[in-house]
C-alpha cells in the first residue's frame, strides 16, 4: 500500500490474487503500485461473490491501517480538541486529497479546451487529420489521468472517513463508559415536605431524584452517533433540531440522526479546494472563450441564487418543524417496539398505532411541503442553467455581434455548466462548514463533561480496605436535591441487610456506594476494587447463560458449579437442551423472572469481588428457593470474608444470618436491632405447601422449555439480487398511475433536451450557409440566417430551456407524490404486521434489529430511493433516445454503441453480486453495533461496578471492525468499478472521435454526437445507468428488509366476536385437557391440564395462560382460542411483574385510551399512591425511569383496578414492594376487585394468603387444585 507505515508487521497478509480468507489481512497491506492503481487486488473476492453468496468468513480482515484497536490507541494519545485530534490523525490523507482535487480540477477543465481545439482542427480544411488525432489522444490521456485520480481520491477519502468514524465510535463509547451520570429536571414535580426548614426536597422515590441510566446528554451523544451509522452510510439526513428536555426512552440511541458527526464526512473534504478553484478557472476560461458576454449568464445564476435565499428561509422554517415531528415519530416508534408485549397484553396496540400513524401523517405532510419548496429551489437552479447560455449567447451574438460557431457553442456549454455548478456550490460549502462547526461544538461539549470518579477521596488512605459512610450526603450529579442525608454507616465483613418501604432510598444507597452519586458532605471510605453488583432489574446479555454468569472473570469449573448449586440453578439448567450453554435473548428473554434474578445473582457471587451489592434479588423467588439461596449463598463459603450488602423486603428470611440490619426511610438510614424484625415464616404453610413443595421455582418449570438451542435467530440475508417482487411491492405502493405520469414527463424532458442540442448544432452550422440559402429543411426552414436576424434563434433556444425546466419541475412533483404514497402505504402495512406478529417473533428478534429496520430502512424508503428510481428511468430513456439519434446519423456509430453497451454490462454484472453481498453483510453487521450500545446503556452501572469497561471497549472495537470491514470492501469494490467504467468511457470517447474523423462526419455532427451521444448519452449514460442501477439495488436492500416484515407470521385474530358483556363476573375459567407450548419447535410448557377456577374467586397459580395447541380453555363457556384476540385482551387484564410505563402524565399512563373519567383515575391513584403525593399531572419518563421498581408496580396495579375486568391476572405484581405495603395493597385489591376473578401468580405468602382457591403445577402438569 502506498504510504503505508513501514513499522507495521508484514505477517498474515493475504497474497493479492489468492482466495480471500477471514484469517488473513487485506492484500492492501502489501500491494504493488499497479495493483493499487487498478484495484485488481479485489478480483478474488469478486470471483467468489460471482459464484455464491458471500459470508463473513469470505472477507479479509481489515488491514492494519484500518484496525480500530490500533486507531483507538493512537487517537487517545493525541491531545487537544476533537477536531484537532481528527486532523492530526488524518492529516496526511487530507493533504493527499487536496493535491488530487487540484489534479482533477485541471483535468476536468482540459476537456472543453481540447474539444474546442479538436473541432477547430476538423473545421480547418487545410489542417491534416493527424492534428485532430493528436488532440483526441491528448484528451484520452487527460481523461485517464482524471480516472486514476478519482480512484485515488475515493480510496484516500474513504480511508480518512472510515478511520475518523471508527475513532469517533471508540472515543464516544469510551466516554460513555467513564462519563458521570448527570441528572436533569426529573425533580420538577416533587413537592416540598412539610416542616423541612432547609428547603431540601422530600425524598419520594429513588428515581424521582435519579435517572436510572445515562443522562439525557449521554444518551443524546450516543444516539446521535448510533443513528449516524444507521443513516449516513446510505443517505444524507438533514441536521437535527435543538435538544428538548424530554425523557430518556428505551432504545433512544437510534432516534437522533446524522448532523452531529457530519464533520467526519471527509470524502467531501476536497470540495474545500475544488469549488473555489473550479470557480476561478471556469471564469477565466469562459472569459477567454467568449469574453465579457459571459457576465450576462452569471447574472442569471446570481438572480436565481438570490431568489433561492428567500425560498430557503421559508424552507428552513418548515424543515425545523419536520425534523421535530420526525423526532417525535421516532420516539413513539422506539417506545412502541420496546413496550409492544405489554401493549398487546392490554389490547392497546391499536391505539398506539393510531398515534404513530398520526405522527407519520404529519411527518409526510411536512415532507410534501418541504419537498415542494425544495423543488422550487431545484427548478430555479435548473431554469438558471438553461437561461445561462441563452443570456450569454444573447450578449455574444446580439450585443457583441459575434457568430456562434460550433467550436464556440459546445465548449461554452461545458464551461457554463462548470461555472454555474461552482457558483451554486459555494453556498453549500458555507452551509456544510457552519453545520460542521455546530456539530463539533456539541461533541466537544459532551467530551468535556466530567467523568465518574473511580473512588471517593479520603483523608485516611489506611482505611481504604473498610466500607464506611461518615455523615455523608448525596445528590444525583447535575441536581441539587438530596437523595441521602447525613448517612453514617459501617459495613463489616458479612451480610448487611438494607430494608425500608417503597421508594425510601434503598437503591440510592447502593448507587452512592458505587460512586454514581455526588457527595455533598461527609466522608466515604470505599475500596477502589471490583464490586459484585446485582441490579434490582436483572441485566443480562444476549449470550449463553454461562457467559452471563462468568462475565469478565476466568472460567473455573469447580467454583462455577458451586455457584450454580448455591443459586439454585443446577436443576433449571439440567432441563435445558444445552444446559448452561443455552443462549438467552436480550435482557434474559426466555428465562422466568426468578431465573433472571438468580443468573444475575450468580454473576455477582461468581466474581472474586470482596464486596457484593445485591439489590433485591429474592423478590421473584418462591419461598423454598429463596431459603436455599440464603443458606447456601449467604451462609456458605462463597460469601465468607466478603462484605455483602443485600437490599430486600423479605427480612424474615435473612434476619438470623445478618451481621446488621439498616433501615432506610426518606433519605436517612439507621442501624436497627434485627431482633425487632419478624422471624422467618418458613414454618408457616403457603398455598404451594398444600401439595408437595417443588424443588425449584415452579414458575420456572413453566418457562424453562422456552429456552431453545439458539434463542435469538440470526438476521436473515437474502441471496442473490433484489427480487422483482420487491420492486413490484414498492411500485404498487407508489401507485402505478403516478409512475406512468413520471415516465411520460421524463421522456418529454429528454426529447426536449435532444431538441435543444440539435437546435444549437443547426444554429452553429447556419453561419456557414449563404444568407439567401435556407437554413435547413423542416422546422428550421422558416428561420432566418442568424447573421440577418439572431432573435428567432435566441427565442427558440430560450423557449426550449423553459419548457424543459417545466417538465423537470413536473417530474420532481410526481416524485413527491410517489414517495408520499409509497412511504405511507409501506409504513402502515409494516406497523400493522409487526403489531400483530406472533409473540415468538419478539422473542427471537433483538430490539436493535427491529429498530434498525423500522428506522434506518424505513428512512431509506422515505429518502432518495425514489430519486434513484427516477434516475434509472431517465438514464434508460436517455440511452434509448441516444441509440435512436445515433442510428439516424450513421450505422457505424450504432454498431459501436451496442458493443460499448455490452462491455459496460459485462463489467457491471461481474461487480453486482459481490456488491449486493457486501451491502447485506454491512447492514447485518450494523445491528450488533447498535445492540452493543443499547446493552451498555441498559447495564452501565453493572459494567462500572465490575470494572468491566476495558472488556466492553474491546467488544465495541470488535463489532466496529466487523461493520467497517464490510463497508470498506464495499467501497473498494466501488473503486474497482469506477476505474474500469471511467477507463472504458475515456477509451470509448476516443474511439468514437476516431470514427468521426475517418468516416467524414461534419464538425457540427461530430460535436453533436460527442455531446449528445458521448458526453451524457451512450457512453456516459450507459456508465451512469449501470452505476445508478447498482445504487438502486443497494438501496433496495433496505426495501427488501422492510418487505420481509410484511410477510411476518401473524397471530390468529380469532373468529368469534364475543358478546358485549363477556366475560361476565359469574363465568368460570375451565382448562379442559389443554396442552400449551410457546413455539411449535419447543417442548410443551403445560401438558394435558384440566381444572376449573370458580368465578369471583381469588386463585393462587404458578404460570401464565396462553392459547392451547390442543384441548380447550373456556372463559364463561366460550373457547378463547376462537375469540377475537383484541376483545379478549381488552376484557382480561394481565399485569406483568415489570409493567411498562410511557412518557407523559400519570393520567396518560393509567388510562391511555381515555376510557375513564378524571375522578375515577384520581380516586384509584390516591388509594395506591397517596404516600408519594402523586397527581394525575405527575410526569412519568419513558419506562418509568423516574420511579422506583416498586412504584412502577403500584402504577401497574392502579391500571388493573381502574379497568376492573371480570378476570385479572397478577404476575408477581407486588414482588418489589415491601411486606407492609403489599398487605395494604392486597386489602385494596380485595375491596376493589371483589366481583372479579383474580388469578395471582406469586411466591410470597402475603400476596396469596387470602386466596380461596389454588392450582398447583409441577413440571407442566396440575398436581393439585381446589379450595385453599
Amino acid at each position: 500500500m502506498p504510504l503505508r507505515d513501514p513499522r507495521l508487521p508484514n505477517d498474515n497478509i493475504s497474497p493479492a490474487y489468492e482466495k480471500p480468507n477471514h484469517l488473513l489481512r487485506s492484500p492492501e497491506d502489501n500491494l504493488t503500485l499497479w495493483q493499487f492503481m487498478s484495484v485488481s487486488w479485489m478480483s478474488p473476492l469478486i470471483s467468489v461473490g460471482a459464484t455464491r453468496q458471500l459470508h463473513e468468513a469470505d472477507v479479509w480482515q481489515l488491514s492494519f491501517e484500518f484496525q480500530h484497536r490500533i486507531l483507538h490507541e493512537k487517537f487517545r494519545e493525541l491531545g487537544g480538541t476533537v477536531v484537532r485530534r481528527l486532523l492530526l490523525a488524518n492529516g496526511l490523507d487530507l493533504v493527499i486529497l487536496l493535491s488530487l482535487g487540484v489534479l482533477e480540477v485541471l483535468s476536468n477543465f482540459a476537456g472543453p479546451i481540447l474539444l474546442q481545439q479538436l473541432l477547430r482542427a476538423m473545421e480547418d480544411a487545410h489542417a491534416s487529420r493527424s492534428r485532430a488525432v493528436t488532440f483526441a489522444v491528448i484528451s484520452l490521456f487527460v481523461r485517464l489521468v482524471a480516472c486514476q485520480s478519482s480512484v485515488f481520491s475515493l480510496w484516500y477519502s474513504r480511508r480518512s472517513y472510515e478511520r475518523s468514524r471508527g475513532e469517533m465510535i471508540t472515543m464516544l463509547y469510551e466516554k460513555t463508559l467513564a462519563r458521570k451520570i448527570i441528572g436533569e429536571s426529573v425533580l420538577s414535580n416533587m413537592p416540598k415536605s412539610s416542616g423541612d426548614e432547609d428547603g431540601h426536597t422530600r425524598l419520594e422515590s429513588d428515581a424521582l431524584t435519579k435517572p436510572t441510566g445515562p443522562s439525557r446528554a449521554a444518551y443524546e451523544a450516543v444516539r446521535r452517533f448510533a443513528r449516524y451509522f444507521a443513516r449516513t452510510t446510505w443517505k444524507k439526513t438533514p441536521p437535527q433540531t435543538e435538544r428538548q428536555p424530554a425523557s430518556i426512552e428505551v432504545g433512544d440511541p437510534i432516534t437522533i440522526i446524522l448532523n452531529p458527526l457530519m464533520f467526519t464526512r471527509f470524502w467531501e473534504f476536497q470540495s474545500i479546494i475544488r469549488v473555489p478553484l473550479n470557480l476561478v478557472l471556469s471564469i477565466i476560461l469562459v472569459w477567454k472563450l467568449i469574453g465579457w458576454p459571459c457576465l450576462f449568464g452569471v447574472v442569471t445564476v446570481i438572480i436565481a441564487q438570490s431568489v433561492n435565499v428567500l425560498i430557503t428561509r421559508i424552507l428552513l422554517q418548515y424543515e425545523r418543524e419536520r425534523r421535530r415531528v420526525t423526532d417525535g415519530k421516532l420516539k413513539k416508534v422506539t417506545q412502541y417496539v420496546a413496550a409492544i408485549r405489554h401493549l398487546r397484553w392490554y389490547g392497546w396496540q391499536d391505539f398506539w398505532q393510531v398515534q404513530i400513524m398520526q405522527a407519520r401523517q404529519q411527518e409526510l405532510r411536512l415532507f410534501v411541503v418541504t419537498g415542494l419548496w425544495r423543488n422550487t429551489i431545484n427548478v430555479a437552479n435548473y431554469l438558471a442553467s438553461g437561461l445561462f447560455p441563452v443570456a450569454a449567447f444573447y450578449a455574444y451574438t446580439a450585443l457583441a455581434g459575434q457568430p456562434l460557431r460550433i467550436d464556440v457553442a459546445f465548449p461554452a456549454l461545458q464551461l457554463f455548466a462548470m461555472l454555474e455548478n461552482s457558483l451554486r456550490a459555494v453556498p453549500n460549502i458555507i452551509t456544510v462548514l457552519l453545520n460542521a462547526n455546530i456539530a463539533v461544538g456539541r461533541i466537544e461539549e459532551f467530551m468535556n463533561e466530567p467523568d465518574k470518579d473511580d473512588a471517593f477521596p479520603t483523608s485516611d488512605r489506611r482505611r481504604r480496605s473498610r466500607l464506611m459512610l461518615q455523615d455523608a450526603s448525596f445528590v444525583w450529579p447535575g441536581t441539587s436535591h438530596y437523595v441521602l442525608r447525613n448517612i453514617s454507616l459501617d459495613f463489616p465483613v458479612g451480610l448487611t441487610v438494607i430494608c425500608g418501604k417503597v421508594a425510601a432510598g434503598k437503591t440510592a444507597l447502593l448507587q452512592a456506594l458505587l460512586g454514581e452519586l455526588e457527595r455533598r458532605g461527609g466522608d466515604v471510605i470505599l475500596p477502589n476494587d471490583v464490586v459484585g453488583y446485582c441490579a434490582q432489574t436483572p441485566w443480562l446479555q444476549s449470550m449463553s447463560i454461562r457467559d452471563n454468569i462468568v462475565f469478565i472473570s476466568p472460567y473455573e469449573e469447580a467454583r462455577y458449579r458451586q455457584v450454580l448449586e448455591a443459586c439454585a440453578l443446577t436443576q433449571d439448567l439440567a432441563t435445558f437442551k444445552h444446559g448452561d450453554l443455552s443462549n438467552i435473548g436480550e435482557n434474559g428473554i426466555g428465562l422466568s423472572g426468578g431465573q433472571k434474578a438468580r443468573v444475575a445473582l450468580a454473576r455477582a457471587i461468581y466474581s472474586r469481588a470482596k464486596i457484593l451489592f445485591l439489590d433485591d434479588p429474592l423478590s421473584a423467588l418462591d419461598h423454598q428457593t429463596a431459603e436455599t439461596i440464603v443458606s447456601k449463598c449467604f451462609c456458605g463459603s462463597l460469601t465468607e470474608g466478603r462484605s455483602t450488602i443485600l437490599v430486600t423486603h423479605r427480612t424474615a428470611l435473612v434476619r438470623d444470618v445478618a451481621q446488621q440490619v439498616i433501615e432506610v426511610s426518606e433519605g436517612c438510614a439507621r442501624v436497627v436491632d434485627k431482633e425487632t424484625l419478624p422471624t422467618s415464616d418458613s414454618s408457616k404453610p403457603t398455598l404451594s405447601g398444600l401439595a408437595d413443595e417443588p424443588k425449584q421455582d415452579e414458575k420456572d418449570v413453566i418457562d424453562e422449555a422456552a429456552v431453545p438451542e439458539k434463542f435469538m435467530d440470526d438476521e436473515k440475508r437474502v441471496h442473490g439480487g433484489v427480487k422483482a417482487a420487491v420492486y413490484w411491492e414498492y411500485i404498487k405502493a407508489g401507485k402505478l398511475r403516478w409512475w406512468a405520469v413520471l415516465i411520460f414527463a421524463l421522456a418529454l424532458h429528454r426529447l426536449i433536451g435532444l431538441g435543444e442540442t440539435w437546435f444549437l448544432k443547426k444554429w452553429g452550422e447556419a453561419y456557414d450557409r449563404p444568407v439567401e440559402q435556407a437554413v435547413a429543411s423542416g422546422f428550421f426552414e422558416d428561420l432566418p440566417s442568424p447573421e440577418v436576424n439572431i432573435r428567432p434563434w435566441l427565442f427558440g433556444f430560450a423557449s426550449l430551456a423553459i419548457i424543459q425546466a417545466a417538465f423537470f419541475f413536473l417530474a420532481l412533483c410526481i416524485m413527491i407524490v410517489i414517495i408520499y404514497s409509497a412511504g405511507r402505504q409501506m409504513f402502515r402495512d409494516v406497523m400493522d404486521r409487526v403489531s400483530h406478529a406472533t409473540f415468538r417473533f419478539y422473542d427471537v428478534t433483538p430490539v436493535g434489529r427491529l429498530m434498525n429496520r423500522l428506522t434506518s430502512d424505513i428512512g431509506t424508503v422515505d429518502g432518495n430511493i425514489s430519486q434513484q428510481f427516477q434516475n434509472v428511468a431517465f438514464l434508460a430513456i436517455t440511452w434509448i433516445s441516444s441509440i435512436v439519434v445515433i442510428a439516424s446519423v450513421t450505422p457505424v456509430f450504432l454498431v459501436f454503441s451496442f458493443a460499448l453497451t455490452a462491455s459496460f454490462i459485462m463489467i457491471f454484472l461481474k461487480f453486482l453480486p459481490t456488491s449486493q453481498s457486501l451491502r447485506r453483510l454491512e447492514m447485518v453487521s450494523l445491528s450488533p453495533l447498535m445492540s452493543n450500545f443499547q446493552a451498555l446503556l441498559d447495564g452501565l452501572t453493572t459494567v462500572r461496578a465490575f470494572r468491566a469497561q476495558s472488556s466492553f471497549q474491546d467488544r465495541i472495537i470488535t463489532v466496529t471492525d466487523a461493520f467497517q470491514q464490510m463497508d470498506h470492501f464495499y467501497w473498494s469494490l466501488q473503486a474497482w468499478l469506477m476505474y474500469r467504467f471511467d477507463a472504458l468511457s475515456a477509451s470509448s470517447t476516443f474511439l468514437l472521435t476516431l470514427l468521426a474523423l475517418y468516416t467524414g462526419v461534419s464538425p457540427g455532427l461530430t460535436a453533436f454526437v460527442l455531446v449528445a451521444a458521448s458526453g451524457w448519452k451512450v457512453v456516459d449514460s450507459t456508465h451512469a445507468l449501470c452505476k445508478q442501477y447498482g445504487q438502486l439495488q443497494m438501496d433496495f436492500v433496505s426495501v427488501e428488509r422492510v418487505v420481509e416484515l410484511l410477510h411476518l407470521e401473524q397471530e390468529s385474530r380469532g373468529s368469534i366476536d364475543p358478546p358485549a358483556r363477556w366475560p361476565s363476573y359469574n363465568g368460570d375459567i375451565v382448562f379442559d385437557n389443554a396442552t400449551i407450548r410457546y413455539a411449535p419447535h419447543l417442548d410443551p410448557s403445560l401438558t394435558n391440564i384440566s381444572f376449573r377456577i370458580p368465578a369471583g374467586s381469588t386463585t393462587a397459580l404458578l404460570g401464565r395462560t396462553v392459547k392451547p395447541e390442543s384441548g380447550r380453555i373456556l372463559i364463561d363457556n366460550i373457547d378463547i382460542s376462537n375469540v377475537n384476540t383484541q376483545a379478549l385482551r381488552q376484557r382480561v387484564t394481565f399485569l406483568a411483574q415489570e409493567p411498562v410505563l410511557f412518557p407523559g402524565s400519570m393520567r396518560q399512563n393509567l388510562d391511555p385510551l381515555d376510557e375513564h373519567a378524571d375522578d375515577a383515575c384520581d380516586t384509584v391513584l390516591q388509594r395506591l399512591g397517596s404516600t408519594y403525593n402523586w397527581t394525575l399531572d405527575t410526569e412519568i419518563e419513558a419506562g418509568g425511569k423516574n420511579l422506583s421498581q416498586g412504584q412502577r408496580q403500584l402504577v401497574g396495579l392502579a391500571r388493573a383496578i381502574l379497568r376492573r375486568s371480570a378476570i385479572v391476572i397478577l404476575d408477581e405484581a407486588t414482588a418489589s414492594i415491601d411486606t407492609e405495603t403489599a398487605m395494604q395493597i392486597q386489602a385494596i385489591l380485595r375491596e376493589e376487585l371483589k366481583e372479579s376473578t383474580v388469578i395471582t401468580i406469586a411466591h410470597r405468602l402475603e400476596a396469596v394468603k387470602d386466596a380461596d382457591f389454588f392450582v398447583k403445577l409441577d413440571e407442566g402438569r396440575v398436581v393439585a387444585a381446589g379450595p385453599a
